[in-house]
Formats: structure tokens, sequence, C-alpha cells
């Protein structure tokens, strides 16, 4: 029997994404399931983070109707400070809490009084924009790492095909492909799960710069309503 023979007379390997997977290396499995398990986490938080913006904006939207609405302050502060506030309602429950602080006892300055509310606006907004941002870091490394650990998968895959062939002593693409398609397997997965993390990272990141900006333009106003009031009140008081 000539080597055309004996090539047509091996079985070939079932080309179908399980078969490629259940004949790779142990490596290369290992490199698959990691990947798969990083690109489930990564919709995981997809998901998550999609719907905590959604959530955000509505009650942010809810919010600045609310305050704009000329319900006094006070009884504002009374109706969010018993519960748990996020976004703009935080801000306004942190910086109303500094500003009681200061009128009730026994009678603080108030000279410094604007200053130590901007420093709590600051500190708010700055763990509401962490309690964002929270995870994202993962899209983005599986986003950068993601196709170089599949690459790593494909090296590896490549090496052992090569390594059989010699042995087999065969180069007939039927002996060949398989080998080849099941490395280039882990490349595939790498890429599937770095392009949905690529593109939620950036998408989510902007919706964070977006929610950020608000939070400040937001802060700077009542800010600014609040050092009205004290400079009213210093007046008054002299």
């Amino acid at each position: 029997m000539n080597p055309a023979d004996a090539a047509q007379a091996m079985p070939v390997a079932e080309i179908t994404m399980f078969g490629l997977f259940w004949q790779a290396h142990f490596v290369v499995k290992v490199v698959m399931l990691g990947l798969l398990g990083s690109s489930i986490w990564c919709w995981s938080i997809i998901i998550d983070k999609t719907l905590l913006f959604r959530r955000a904006k509505t009650e942010m939207d809810a919010f600045e109707e609310e305050f704009w609405s000329g319900r006094p302050l006070e009884e504002l502060y009374r109706a969010y400070n018993d519960k748990p506030a996020t976004g703009l309602a935080a801000l306004f429950v942190a910086a109303m809490r500094e500003w009681r602080r200061s009128y009730e006892g026994s009678g603080r300055s108030i000279r410094s009084l604007g200053q130590r509310i901007d420093k709590v606006l600051d500190v708010t907004i700055q763990r509401e924009v962490e309690r964002l941002e929270s995870r994202l870091l993962f899209l983005a490394s599986i986003g950068s790492a993601g196709p170089y650990i599949g690459l790593f998968g494909t090296v590896f895959g490549i090496m052992t095909a090569f390594t059989s062939i010699a042995a087999s002593k065969n180069t007939s693409l039927a002996v060949v492909a398989p080998g080849i398609a099941e490395a280039l397997f882990a490349t595939a997965i790498g890429l599937f799960a770095a392009i949905p993390a690529v593109l939620a990272y950036n998408k989510l990141q902007a919706s964070v710069a977006k929610a950020q900006g608000r939070l400040e333009g937001f802060a700077d106003e009542f800010s600014a309503i609040l050092s009205r009031q004290i400079d009213e009140r210093m007046a008054l008081a002299a």
C-alpha cells in the first residue's frame, strides 16, 4: 500500500467544536476552559453593570426632579437619610449631614463649613465612582490578555500536532488538519472572550465618566446653594 492509500485508509478526526476540544492536549483544554469561564464571568459583569447604570440613571433623574421641585431641604434630607442613598442622593445626604452637624450642639464655627462640605462631596463622589467602576478592571484584563492566552494554547497545540505528525511520518492534509484546527480553536475562544470584554469596557467606562460628570455638576450646584445660605447666616450673626 502506497502512502496516499494509507492516508486515505486512516480514520479522519471529527471536526466539531466538542471534537476539537476533546482531542486537544491537556494544557490546551485548560486554556480553553479558563477562557470560557472568563467569558461567562465577563458577560455576568456586563449584564450586571448595564442594569446598574440603567438603575443609577433612573434614580438620578428621580432625585434631581424632586430636588429642584422646591421641596424644603430639611424635609428632603429626612426622607433620604432613613434609607441607603446612592448617586445624587448620596451627595445630598452627605452634605446635609455635615451641615446639620455644624449647626447642632455647642455652636461650632461655620467659617470653614463650606470647605468641609466640599471635602465631603469630593469623598462621596470618589466612593460612588469606585462603586460604578468595580469589576471593570477584569473586563480590561480579559480584553487585553485573552487573545494572548488563546495564542499560547494555539502555539502549544501546534507544537503537539507537529510532534504527532513527525512521529506518524504522515504529512497528508487529513492528518495535519485536525491538529491545526484544535490548536487554532484556542485562539478563537480567546477572541470570543476578548472582543465583547473590550467593547463592553469602553462602553461602561464612558457611562462611568458621564455619571461622574453629572455627580460633579450637582455637587458644584448644591455647594453653591449651601454657600449662599452660610453667607446669609454669617451676615445675620454679624
